[in-house]
């Protein structure tokens, strides 16, 4: 995997296919701008040429693990050989496309930019942690969920560290 010329890490905006959600879902954590193939319509036989169209107009780099599709793209596209997801990101780091560190800004589920949550709607969230705990709490206007720092992000984030760390 090589940069795109011009790209930064963290700028990077990712279009990941039907093969990569569990990376798509990282990358969302991380605060990379990931749109997945599978909020598309299944069935279309045109999806490879529709993908790379889409990369292309939106500015993001393809991730995919079909070899034709990666060479089709060119340089808007990156052929993920890895199998597992660990992999898959220290590929990304290795290329320089992402710092690896759990940022919490966009909604793992739809992608959209996460703003901080208003009292009332931690209150009305069954699910949050206990109130008398000192939290940020974020959500998601789409989703409307709830996002916190808790022990499923700590350990994600101690799971990335740790795996980088070996490197």
């Amino acid at each position: 995997m090589s940069r795109p010329v011009g790209e930064q890490p963290g700028q990077a905006r990712f279009l990941a296919d039907r093969m990569l959600g569990t990376l798509c879902r990282y990358l969302r954590f991380m605060g990379y701008d990931t749109v997945s193939a599978t909020g598309m319509a299944e069935g279309n036989t045109r999806e490879d040429t529709v993908l790379l169209a889409r990369a292309r107009a939106e500015g993001r780099i393809l991730l995919t693990r079909d070899r034709e599709l990666a060479r089709r793209g060119g340089h808007d596209a990156l052929l993920v050989e890895e199998r597992g997801v660990m992999d898959q990101l220290q590929a990304l780091a290795r290329a320089g496309l992402i710092v690896p560190e759990v940022r919490l800004t966009r909604c793992s589920l739809c992608n959209t930019p996460l703003r901080p949550a208003r009292p009332v709607e931690v209150k009305q969230a069954k699910y949050a942690p206990g109130r008398g705990q000192a939290r940020t709490y974020y959500w998601c206007v789409r989703c409307r969920k709830l996002y916190w720092q808790g022990s499923h992000g700590k350990n994600l984030e101690k799971r990335i560290q740790e795996f980088f760390l070996q490197d």
